[in-house]
């Protein structure tokens, strides 16, 4: 797949933004590792679990790599769909912590991801990156979404959070991959900032848990029923 792309947006327009995300990303390092240190104190205290959740993600040209956050649910919680294949965030999931109750309210599980923004792997503004299993569904049209970096923060995520359907949230997606600028994504900085601090769409109202399922390591689905 990844021999097959071209990265979206002009190079001066990709030199920008990869500069201020290496500068950017190396300064926050310290003040976001005092937050994940104190975070930590927390989540070892609730379940005495990692601090960290690793999970594979989809990145530019469908390379695949391992987005740190910190770590919202119980140990070994299943990973629970809904029909359409997106995942289950309903407010009463009985597979977040205390702590990961307030992690994902102000967004601060995802801080750790400036590791990945330092590594490559990631940008700050940005679609959201998905799942292996949920890229490789992708239709030639969604195929767009691969030629950018994800990111911490996207088009989708100031708008609607985890609001929508995964196909409106694609429909997002792509259209931030067609009108890429540094204006567009200062704009989407000041967006998700009101969200966040508005306590915005942090989970859908519309979920419905007819046909959940869980989605095995290997790809695979059972059956399951959210308590």
């Amino acid at each position: 797949m990844s021999s097959e792309m071209k990265p979206s947006g002009s190079f001066i327009y990709r030199f920008i933004k990869r500069l201020f995300d290496v500068v950017v990303s190396a300064i926050l390092m310290i003040p976001i590792g005092l937050v994940i240190g104190i975070s930590g104190l927390f989540i070892k205290s609730e379940d005495k679990g990692p601090i960290f959740y690793m999970a594979d993600r989809t990145g530019r040209f469908g390379r695949i790599f391992k987005m740190y956050k910190l770590r919202s649910m119980k140990v070994n919680a299943p990973d629970i769909r809904l029909a359409d294949g997106s995942t289950y965030n309903g407010e009463d999931d009985p597979r977040v912590t205390k702590f990961g109750k307030f992690a994902r309210k102000t967004s601060i599980d995802e801080l750790p991801q400036v590791i990945n923004i330092l590594k490559g792997d990631m940008t700050f503004i940005g679609p959201r990156p998905d799942t292996p299993v949920g890229s490789a569904a992708y239709t030639e049209e969604e195929k767009i979404i691969l030629t950018v970096r994800p990111g911490i923060t996207g088009y989708n995520q100031a708008v609607n959070r985890n609001s929508v359907l995964t196909k409106e949230k694609l429909k997002n997606d792509i259209y931030y991959a067609k009108h890429l600028s540094l204006w567009f994504d200062i704009k989407i900085v000041f967006m998700t900032i009101a969200t966040v601090l508005g306590h915005k769409n942090i989970n859908r109202e519309d979920v419905s848990t007819e046909n959940a399922y869980v989605l095995e390591k290997d790809g695979t689905r059972s059956s399951t029923e959210i308590k």
